[in-house]
């Protein structure tokens, strides 16, 4: 009754589990970045269909999958090689799919459990829900970092969890993927492109979770000295001293990548203006 969609590029460490958590159904696609590990055999071995496409952006990637890839079911379940919709979830989406909702219902949203060092982030986590479960050809991912979904239609609520494990690579593995994403997201401050949109009415009163959420993203851009103060909010306001080492490790990385954002972003200013004079 569900399709799976699982993007990965090099998941040979991750992907076993996370076949295993959606072995329940008998359509499950691996869209591939190219990898050079054993992604491949380890999808096939499991049932799931791969298909191979050059990466061209995060956006982009996920776009093509949805609007090309032949799936069987008319709900599609995205996932990210490490995360794990647990078994209650993973009943929820399909007694909720089964019950043929309304076709004005386009997708649900689920909270997400972000886990470091077997400590879930339940305060530190900024943002806990995301669009996963979509009917065929009624979403696309825009923002070509931290993209999000748009979906066109009614969005309903899952009580369900999926598992998501950020750090299963080690810590080194997450700087170096964020150490990619701030550069595109200094690049888009630089070009002025992330303070699109920023709306206070938007940022506080959108029935849309994800507008609301790029609003504030594009206001907090605005804001001087944006890495303290993403780093108290955390701590203190959001409460990750709660999380205990694991929180306070988090939210101290997080403020790391945002103070990568801004001084790759006053380089690119600084480079601009060399190359001017």
């Amino acid at each position: 009754m569900i399709s799976v969609l699982i993007l990965t590029r090099n998941e040979e460490h991750d992907l076993p589990a996370c076949l295993a958590s959606v072995a329940w159904s008998d359509d499950i696609h691996v869209f591939d970045s190219e990898s050079t590990d054993c992604t491949h055999e380890i999808a096939r071995a499991a049932g799931a269909k791969v298909t191979v496409r050059h990466f061209d952006g995060y956006a982009a990637q996920r776009n093509a999958a949805l609007s090309t890839l032949p799936f069987k079911h008319e709900w599609v379940f995205i996932l990210d090689a490490d995360e794990r919709p647990t078994p209650q979830l993973s009943l929820e989406m399909q007694i909720a799919v089964a019950s043929q909702p309304p076709l004005s219902l386009a997708a649900y949203r689920i909270q997400r459990r972000d886990y470091l060092w077997g400590t879930w982030l339940r305060h530190a986590q900024i943002s806990p829900y995301y669009i996963r479960l979509m009917r065929r050809g009624r979403g696309r991912y825009v923002r070509e970092v931290n993209e999000a979904l748009e979906v066109n239609g009614a969005i309903g609520t899952m009580n369900g969890m999926l598992d998501h494990y950020p750090f299963s690579k080690g810590i080194a593995h997450w700087v170096s993927k964020h150490n990619v994403y701030s550069s595109m997201e200094a690049q888009l401050l630089f070009t002025g492109v992330a303070m699109e949109h920023a709306s206070l009415l938007t940022a506080l009163f959108d029935r849309d979770y994800h507008r609301r959420s790029s609003a504030r993203k594009a206001i907090f851009y605005r804001l001087p000295g944006r890495p303290v103060l993403k780093w108290i909010y955390m701590m203190f306001v959001r409460g990750a001293v709660l999380d205990g080492m694991a929180g306070m490790t988090y939210a101290t990385l997080q403020t790391f990548y945002e103070y990568l954002i801004e001084v790759k972003r006053k380089e690119m200013i600084f480079n601009r203006k060399t190359n001017a004079s």
